[in-house]
């Protein structure tokens, strides 16, 4: 199964197209809008102002409230563009965002409102692509859940069981520890009230997954699966399976999964591989974290370059934009990973 986003940022619509979605799947639009709902923007102080209503549409590849085989494409209405705020943007690129490579690779063509189509507001299209995948997912047993690890330096919890991450995962403020997520959120609202912004990470885990799937080589590789997939989010600047760069600071004794016998198949008294070793699964949850860097659109005054003279200037960005990617983010981690899984498993 392939997917493919499209549409931009202030355009009329944005959407995805997945090919190779089997045919018979009864389809769950309401589960699906839920997801889109758990991500949607204007809900929170902690989030950007703009509001989106997200509704899906499928337009094609259902009938009946199955899928047909075809290509199945779901459209997603934009509705609250303040475009005019992004006039002194077009040839004086935002600092670290997509906006001067963008820029370059469409020879100046590009749609510079609200970032285009590098927007973070085409993890929307990306959120529904993975509703679809986590229902054929579910047919066979395997689940996917997120919490925020980490934001500006203040940590969760780390999950101990499926149940406790799943529930964590659907909190309006996906965290394990309550009173961990009042401090993220007071870091952000100090940033926002500051004009600045602060980054952060979520941690992912699939369960159900068998021994045995992915290989070591390139393309194969279940890491490189997954990173490739996490990577294409938006603001994406590491990701770490397990203990991660972790590693560095440990010895083997201690960075080692003991393995053991339980009800009759073989496990890990510990998971600091995060269920893969070798490239392959190891029947242990595959558990990584993804590090989103701070969101680069902030209201303080930054250096750029006027691309049409070349000359230096100021720049106060204006527009709505999140202090914080993270909390929103937890499902579109989610839905990258289901998309990874299903391409692990052949889907």
């Amino acid at each position: 199964m392939r997917h493919m986003i499209f549409g931009e940022s202030h355009g009329p619509v944005i959407g995805v197209t997945l090919s190779g979605v089997p045919a018979g799947l009864a389809l769950d639009t309401a589960a699906l809008q839920r997801q889109l709902d758990r991500r949607a923007p204007g809900k929170d102080p902690t989030a950007t102002a703009r509001k989106e209503s997200d509704v899906a549409h499928v337009v094609s590849g259902l009938f009946e409230g199955k899928t047909t085989g075809a290509p199945l494409t779901i459209l997603i209405q934009n509705s609250d563009q303040h475009s005019g705020d992004y006039d002194a943007l077009r040839y004086t690129p935002r600092p670290s965002h997509g906006d001067y490579p963008g820029f370059v690779a469409s020879k100046g063509c590009q749609d510079h409102r609200g970032g285009g189509h590098f927007s973070g507001r085409l993890t929307a299209p990306l959120v529904a692509a993975g509703a679809v995948a986590r229902q054929l997912l579910a047919q066979r047993g395997v689940c996917v859940a997120a919490h925020i690890a980490i934001i500006d330096g203040e940590y969760d919890a780390h999950f101990d069981t499926q149940p406790a991450l799943e529930a964590a995962s659907q909190k309006a403020f996906p965290v394990l520890d309550d009173a961990a997520g009042e401090k993220m959120r007071a870091l952000i609202l100090d940033a926002k009230e500051n004009g600045d912004s602060v980054g952060g990470a979520v941690e992912c885990a699939v369960f159900g997954l068998p021994a045995g799937l992915g290989a070591p080589d390139f393309g194969q590789n279940t890491e490189g699966i997954f990173a490739q997939h996490l990577f294409a989010i938006p603001a994406v600047k590491a990701v770490e399976f397990g203990t991660g760069t972790s590693f560095a600071y440990t010895r083997g004794s201690e960075a080692n999964d003991p393995l053991t016998f339980q009800d009759g198949k073989v496990t890990a008294a510990t998971n600091n591989a995060g269920g893969i070793n070798g490239g392959i699964t190891n029947g242990m949850p595959l558990v990584f974290t993804t590090t989103f860097r701070p969101t680069p659109s902030i209201s303080l005054p930054q250096k750029t370059v006027d691309l049409r003279t070349g000359a230096e200037v100021d720049l106060v960005i204006k527009g709505r934009h999140d202090p914080c990617i993270v909390p929103r983010a937890v499902p579109v981690v989610e839905a990258a990973a289901a998309l990874a899984t299903c391409e692990l498993l052949g889907i």
